[in-house]
């Protein structure tokens, strides 16, 4: 086993316990509702922006449980928007992680306020005093994954993917689309542990740009199991984005094109990380995987 298998292994063992304490479940006649919210973040998930949270903050010394809070607050935010796109309203899924979605397995309404409650979870993780003493700190982890979740973030781009279906658009709108709905949240994974770290304005910048360039990667890689990835190894239904007339970028490229960028974003990402010694190992390896992954 690698060091980085490793390292990510012990990263969705850390996540399950962190997000079982998060997510107690209650007595009361709203248990359905976090009953719902640990089906969507518990059992299953590769927690590879978790583990980016993590070995960032890892970079400046950052106390492990608090970033074991802000990686549990990027869960929860990535599973609020997987159970919103799921929906009959947005991509209509029935499987997510080898298991029906959640508004399958429950139904449509407990899954808008699965979602809803799982967003406003990850913003009271990140403004707890647990997580750090100094407001300010907490300030700018709150402002940040409210950018990046928002409509100049993750939401932004859902907007532009469904106003984009079944319409040819350039490979500009497409690369402005996955920045936003894939690599804004992917950014602020990487940036949360820099600013947990106090870290300077120039090493907070390489992050952000591996983040961004990972980001774009990561997506194309996406793009290419939707076309020739197996259906029963990523827990999903296949041939998604053809099918629902989505704009992605194989559709544009060809996949060997889609593979080549693929591959020179996450070399580009790598290269952010050059003023970082070998503690940064872990997230220059995991640069690697991503474009490489089957699921």
């Amino acid at each position: 086993m690698s060091a980085l298998d490793a390292a990510l292994r012990e990263t969705q063992a850390l996540m399950e316990e962190a997000l079982d304490i998060y997510l107690p479940r209650p007595a009361g006649p709203e248990a359905r509702l976090v009953d719902a919210m640990r089906y969507a973040t518990l059992g299953g998930g590769k927690r590879l922006r978790a583990f980016m949270t993590i070995e960032a903050g890892g970079l400046f010394g950052v106390e492990r449980n608090a970033l074991l809070r802000a990686a549990s607050a990027v869960e929860c935010l990535h599973a609020y928007s997987l159970v919103h796109d799921d929906l009959p309203c947005m991509d209509d899924d029935d499987l997510r992680r080898g298991k029906p979605t959640l508004h399958r397995e429950y139904d449509e309404a407990t899954a808008v306020l699965a979602g809803d409650a799982l967003q406003a979870l990850a913003f009271q993780l990140l403004s707890a005093v647990e997580i750090h003493s100094d407001p300010f700190v907490r300030a700018d982890l709150v402002h940040r994954l409210a950018v990046s979740a928002g409509h100049a973030g993750m939401v932004g781009g859902q907007m532009i993917d469904i106003d984009s279906e079944g319409r040819e658009i350039g490979i500009e709108v497409i690369t402005r689309l996955q920045r936003l709905k894939t690599g804004a949240l992917i950014v602020f994974a990487c940036e949360a542990g820099a600013i947990l770290g106090r870290a300077g304005q120039h090493q907070r910048q390489s992050l952000i740009g591996y983040g961004q360039d990972l980001g774009l990667a990561f997506q194309i890689a996406d793009d290419l199991l939707d076309v020739e990835g197996d259906p029963e190894t990523m827990g999903k239904a296949g041939a998604k984005d053809a099918a629902l007339g989505k704009a992605s970028f194989v559709a544009v490229l060809g996949p060997e094109r889609a593979r080549a960028q693929a591959e020179m974003l996450a070399a580009q990402a790598v290269a952010h990380l050059d003023g970082f010694d070998s503690r940064a190992d872990n997230l220059r390896a995991l640069a690697g995987l991503v474009v490489n992954r089957a699921a």
